[in-house]
């Protein structure tokens, strides 16, 4: 492991590796503030189960259009730099949201405030996902692509180990601490981000253009000075009348040249405009034709219509687990790391067995597996794990890890279809756009189920219908089948 982490550290340098490692490590410990999040909506805002899904639904629509962060990245450079400013930026967004959330009582206090804060951190979040994953794409097409693997295993080990972390002390610092203390902590994390971009050194891009257009500009006024200079000594016998006269063809001149020079500025400038207008538009358009062929939207309908199609009841299920089950902040951390182990499980079990299945025959025994799942719910609604001596926590433990595993399994097939459809010169950014699809069919999810809850009349206290709601869920999960043949059916983890 040690050696491992020496040869990257000489292939890429301590600063970069820092910098990655660290951006993924704060993406997977944001569970630590979100749980807080979740607390905050439901204790101190007094907010019912479908309200809280509806406030986390928008707050993380930012992850939905993350294309747009990547095209904006890689056609406007920032002072001739594509990546590291744009990581700043995003930092900055990340860091002062939590300050003014933990410092500030009324506006955490307040519903729309909290949401226009929790939007603008979700949307530097997922900037510094995109741009980080272009530096990533960078750093290992240049001469170093035998370090592809290791670079991507090292990021996701990050974000792992900072998921288990931000669960653990999660649910340790809600039974301790004060939730706008929890906010001012992780807030630590986006400063030390942005101290660290200070440490990178990125190489600018375009810069012989400027060089180019100063010296140009230099060269004129040069000339222009030398010019008067001649003048000088030609006049130097004339008379009094004549110096007069030089004199104010000199300052003629002189405003002739400034006019000049701020000419040519300005046109510089809305050239350089131009150039980053033409290059968005033919970054959308070639975004746009490759993501219209069949073989890319069919599969990507798929996935879309996997997440619209089922309700999504976490945060009911949050509300009920806390309100009714009595289950402790601690113990949920717990669950979220079991969930975290569940994950990678998957993420093994999958490429050790299941490479060389049909995507269709594993998204169709996924989504089997998600229904039998839910029947968990059930069980834990209608108390009948008590009946038979399964203690609640024992449930929501075996039932968040199966789940996570389970849900690693849709998506791998995701993650290979996206990887295996990427044309060659835009996979960064269709890449992004294909999770973004994922995104915001998860968003549209949550909003489905916050829309069932509000017709069911679950809140916070009353969970009557709260077993019908998840019998909804379970039947919804069959929905997708219907649609596999989208999936291309010879399609496998293996790419041909």
């Amino acid at each position: 492991m040690i050696e491992w982490l020496r040869r990257l550290k000489k292939a890429f340098g301590f600063s970069f590796l820092w910098l990655i490692c660290l951006i993924y490590f704060t993406q997977g410990f944001r569970s630590f503030v979100w749980t807080a999040v979740s607390y905050q909506l439901k204790d101190l805002l007094k907010l019912s189960p479908s309200a809280s899904q509806f406030v986390t639904s928008v707050a993380f629509f930012p992850w939905s259009i993350k294309p747009l962060y990547g095209i904006l990245s890689d056609c406007i450079p920032i002072k001739g730099r594509k990546r590291i400013p744009y990581i700043q930026i995003s930092t900055v967004l990340s860091l002062v949201p939590w300050l003014i959330l933990g410092l500030n009582a009324y506006m955490r206090s307040s519903t729309w405030h909290l949401i226009i804060f929790l939007t603008a951190q979700n949307l530097g979040s997922a900037m510094a996902d995109v741009v980080v994953d272009a530096m990533i794409a960078e750093a290992v097409r240049s001469e170093r692509s035998s370090f592809a693997g290791d670079l991507q295993s090292i990021s996701w080990l990050s974000m792992a180990f900072g998921g288990i972390c931000g669960s653990l002390l999660g649910g340790f610092a809600l039974t301790n601490l004060k939730i706008h203390t929890i906010f001012l902590l992780f807030s630590v994390l986006p400063t030390i981000q942005l101290l660290s971009c200070g440490l990178v050194e990125e190489n600018p891009v375009g810069s012989n253009v400027s060089h180019e257009f100063s010296n140009s500009s230099s060269s004129h006024m040069a000339n222009g000075n030398n010019n008067v200079f001649d003048e000088d000594i030609s006049l130097e016998k004339n008379s009094n009348i004549s110096i007069i006269r030089r004199r104010k063809s000199q300052k003629k001149k002189k405003k002739r040249s400034i006019f000049s020079s701020k000419f040519l500025a300005s046109e510089n400038g809305n050239s350089l405009i131009l150039r980053w207008f033409q290059s968005l538009k033919a970054a959308t358009y070639s975004l746009y034709g490759a993501f219209r062929q069949p073989a890319i939207l069919r599969p990507m309908t798929w996935f879309f219509l996997a997440h619209i199609t089922v309700p999504n009841l976490s945060t009911i299920m949050f509300y009920y687990q806390t309100e009714f089950l009595n289950l402790e902040p601690s113990f949920l951390g717990t669950a979220r790391v079991v969930g975290w182990a569940g994950l990678m499980l998957g993420t093994f079990a999958y490429n050790r067995y299941m490479k060389k299945i049909q995507l269709r025959k594993i998204l169709l025994w996924t989504q089997i597996g998600l229904s039998i799942l839910s029947l968990l719910d059930i069980v834990l609604v209608t108390r009948m794990n008590v009946a038979y001596g399964i203690s609640d926590k024992a449930t929501v433990l075996y039932g968040s890890a199966l789940s996570d595993a389970v849900n690693q399994f849709k998506l791998m097939p995701f993650l290979i279809l996206s990887g295996q459809l990427c044309p060659p010169g835009i996979e960064g950014t269709l890449f992004a756009l294909f999770m973004s699809i994922n995104n915001f069919g998860s968003t549209v999810g949550s909003f489905v189920g916050a829309g069932l809850a509000s017709v069911l009349n679950i809140s916070s206290g009353s969970f009557d219908n709260l077993l019908l709601g998840i019998v909804i869920q379970v039947i919804c999960t069959f929905i997708p089948i219907a649609f596999l043949f989208l999936i291309p059916k010879e399609a496998t983890g293996v790419s041909t």
